[in-house]
């Protein structure tokens, strides 16, 4: 039983060849594309559930495709590159990514990283409310859809995953460790930078004035805070 399918995107054949063995002998199916140009061809086609995908490519670099895929794509997307700097792993995850790894890696922390991008954050379907309305804004948690001023807004399997368990527990500071390790997994729990491209992300998304925002509240050297004005009991 395949875990899964993946989409190896780089220009190097040797790195391909190698992730793509890598990947099958641990039971996932492989596919992989040398440019972004062909991996977009590639997911107009057929399903893939995660990408591996380069940022350093010529042609259509990984940004401008991970932005494509973006565009009309759920699956998670792990950027790879061989800089390990704050301002990298922000443009990934701006640009859409839930997560960034750096070259060279263990094949146990890409296998661990790939884990955590499929991974869905635990709750069980009685849990909370299934239904939040905030003034234009309606958010469906039984069929994972935002409604925006009666238009469908797209998000990230992340994106869901964090406002969910936002929402799970409303008016109260959520540390940050929290908010990584109920979405990302055990293994996560100092890459601040995640929650604040993610956050950002999401007031984008579900606030009328996101540089003001109502809903998804900074609490100050400690996480974030979902305002609900009625909470359920």
């Amino acid at each position: 039983m395949s875990l899964g399918r993946i989409l190896v995107v780089d220009d190097d054949p040797q790195i391909r060849r190698v992730m793509r063995t890598t990947l099958a002998g641990e039971g996932y199916e492989v596919e992989d594309a040398r440019s972004g140009e062909e991996a977009l061809e590639k997911i107009r086609v057929s399903r893939h559930d995660l990408m591996l995908l380069d940022i350093n490519m010529p042609g259509m670099g990984g940004l401008e495709t991970c932005r494509q895929v973006r565009a009309t794509s759920d699956m998670s997307i792990i950027m790879l590159t061989v800089r390990n700097t704050e301002q990298d792993k922000v443009q990934s995850l701006d640009a859409g990514a839930d997560d960034f790894i750096t070259k060279p890696f263990g094949t146990p922390e890409l296998l661990a990283r790939i884990r955590a991008a499929l991974r869905r954050a635990p709750s069980s379907p009685e849990a909370g409310p299934q239904h939040i309305t905030l003034d234009k804004v309606e958010i469906d948690f039984q069929s994972r859809k935002l409604i925006v001023e009666g238009r469908e807004v797209r998000l990230t399997p992340k994106e869901f995953d964090l406002l969910r368990y936002l929402t799970l527990h409303p008016n109260r500071a959520i540390p940050h460790r929290e908010l990584l390790q109920a979405v990302w997994g055990p293994d996560y729990g100092d890459e601040v930078e995640y929650l604040r491209v993610f956050v950002k992300q999401l007031r984008r998304k579900i606030e009328p004035k996101p540089d003001k925002p109502r809903y998804i509240v900074t609490e100050p050297w400690v996480g974030y805070r979902f305002h609900l004005p009625e909470a359920p009991l």
